[in-house]
């Protein structure tokens, strides 16, 4: 079983994935005065970079999901 310091480390290391894919959102699409997201201006994101980005926030988060699973003891279906 995981140590609980190796679990947070790998925790922080999502919570920064996270917010590197979020920055990255927010460098790249407009948004409107409530500060959400504004699409409707069909804005155009680089497919590659977005990809890129969200393949390592849902690599780690697919880790995190396995190390819980075999913490808690639940066996995947």
């Amino acid at each position: 079983m995981m140590e609980i310091e190796d679990l947070r480390k790998e925790m922080r290391k999502y919570q920064q994935i996270r917010d590197e894919f979020y920055d990255f959102l927010d460098e790249n699409l407009p948004k409107d005065k409530f500060g959400q997201f504004d699409f409707s201006t069909d804005p155009t994101l680089d497919a590659k970079a977005v990809y890129d980005r969200f393949f390592k926030l849902d690599y780690q988060a697919r880790k995190l999901r396995g190390y819980l699973m075999e913490a808690r003891g639940i066996e995947p279906k």
